[in-house]
């Protein structure tokens, strides 16, 4: 068995995380990168490390999972979730039950807030949201951004929900109360059900095929019928019948 084998094994048994779920060749560059820059020879010498090392152990998760995350990220996206999507959903529900996942730092369970925020008083909007690491989580529940995180949203949400703190963009209190924030991972723990959607955008690209294939399954019995998935811009479901679904618009897929 080769050393990034070995080290996979070993890092499913200490956190339950299955690397192997991931592109081989990107996380094998990424992590290779990682010790190197660290002083270590080898996979299993970078195991060892980790294992006696909680700090190191917390880099390496921010390292494997892939952080990179804005505001209204793909802006024309979010219209038509706004336009088209929420007063379709709002028309079967009145109260929408919303997840964001793998939500990084928190842009993306924020966006959705501020978006339904248009259609009901903030008292009533709720959106869960998780991820994998819990340092990002942190980060999230704090709310500071710094200004390239804003430069997609548009300049009245801006003005509405964001304070200037030096040379960053803390996020007002009323929209932070929306969102519940929880450490989940997408491939090995159970989903809630009867959700009316799920945003899941720009981490599918990681994920080996069979891993997809899980995760559309699962996202699909999470749902209810009638309820949506929002994927990427790079992540376009190309037989989504396969999975329960049909396209409702481009990266929107609704459970049939």
């Amino acid at each position: 068995m080769g050393d990034y084998e070995q080290f996979v094994g070993s890092i499913k048994r200490k956190t339950g995380i299955d690397l192997g779920l991931y592109k081989e060749a990107q996380m094998k560059r990424r992590l290779t990168s990682l010790y190197e820059k660290k002083g270590y020879p080898s996979f299993s010498t970078f195991f060892d490390a980790l294992n006696s090392n909680q700090t190191m152990m917390n880099e390496f998760l921010d390292r494997m999972t892939i952080n990179v995350s804005e505001f209204y990220r793909n802006g024309k996206r979010w219209e038509v979730l706004e336009k088209k999507i929420l007063p379709r959903l709002l028309k079967e529900n009145k109260r929408l039950k919303v997840w964001s996942a793998a939500c990084s730092t928190g842009e993306e369970p924020y966006t959705l807030s501020m978006i339904l925020s248009a259609y009901m008083p903030l008292a009533s909007v709720s959106v869960q949201a998780t991820d994998l690491d819990v340092n990002v989580i942190q980060k999230a529940k704090l709310g500071l951004y710094p200004e390239r995180s804003l430069a997609e949203l548009p300049e009245p949400m801006k003005r509405k929900y964001f304070r200037q703190e030096g040379a960053f963009y803390k996020i007002s209190d009323d929209i932070k109360r929306t969102v519940t924030f929880k450490k989940q991972n997408l491939l090995s723990d159970r989903f809630e059900s009867s959700f009316d959607l799920i945003v899941c955008r720009n981490v599918m690209i990681y994920f080996t095929e069979e891993a997809k294939d899980e995760l559309y399954r699962k996202f699909n019995a999470a749902l209810r019928p009638g309820g949506v998935l929002f994927v990427g811009s790079t992540e376009q479901i190309f037989n989504p019948e396969r999975y329960g679904f049909q396209v409702e618009d481009t990266f929107f897929y609704k459970k049939v």
